[in-house]
């Protein structure tokens, strides 16, 4: 459940992105933290070895705006993909209020897809989480590469979307399809806390999420659209 401050106004909310490794999620975080005016993002945190790309986690806060009267911050973070980290993935994915699942479309990667898909549940449900009542969104990354390379999304959703949740195509190397990755999670998190939150904060958000346009925050530089606070303007 998002973390709202009634004091200082502000509902933070903790964003996992999972998959397995070199599947591209460190180059979402990259990206963003890249293309986002900097008086939005903090610091971008890696922790990185010589074998691996991500070891612990990487934590980029951004700050979208407002809902109503609250700020709303998202902290994302990375899990490491490799099989050996399960431990620290169990750990950085407690307490998440949504899931980026970021899928590797090379077709070599098929079964690391399905292993970490199948890894990501298991790790879920020893939090007591029941995966099909969180905000999960799919990302087919690497979708640049030729057909003989790269599986199609629709043979990538027809394996991975068993739920039929928000999927994007995406080439985060380039910044394709990483806006509306976290424009379409970042939604559906505060929309599921304007349903179950019946606090001030929950209900304005709720609100606020009915309006087209309320709040300008997150400018998709690349010509993707404008992500305003939780709401979209294409």
């Amino acid at each position: 459940m998002p973390i709202v401050d009634h004091a200082t106004r502000l509902i933070t909310c903790k964003l996992v992105y999972y998959g397995p490794g070199r599947s591209g999620k460190t180059t979402n975080l990259t990206y963003l933290h890249s293309a986002l005016p900097s008086g939005q993002v903090g610091s971008l945190t890696s922790l990185a070895t010589r074998r691996d790309r991500t070891l612990f986690f990487d934590y980029l806060p951004v700050d979208l705006g407002t809902v109503g009267a609250y700020k709303v911050r998202f902290q994302l973070y990375t899990v490491p993909g490799q099989p050996y980290y399960k431990a620290i993935r169990q750990l950085v994915l407690q307490g998440a209020d949504g899931v980026a699942f970021v899928a590797d479309s090379q077709r070599h990667r098929w079964d690391d897809n399905f292993e970490s898909l199948q890894d990501m549940h298991a790790n879920l449900a020893e939090h007591g989480v029941d995966a099909r009542a969180l905000p999960i969104v799919l990302q087919y990354n690497k979708q640049d590469l030729p057909p003989s390379l790269a599986a199609s999304v629709a043979e990538l959703s027809a394996a991975l979307n068993f739920r039929v949740v928000p999927e994007y195509a995406a080439d985060a190397l380039n910044g394709v399809g990483v806006f509306d990755t976290l424009r379409a999670l970042g939604r559906t998190v505060l929309r599921r806390l304007g349903a179950e939150d019946g606090t001030v904060a929950g209900r304005r958000a709720n609100a606020a999420l009915r309006t087209p346009v309320y709040a300008p925050a997150l400018d998709a530089p690349t010509g993707q659209g404008v992500l305003t606070g939780a709401g979209v303007a294409a």
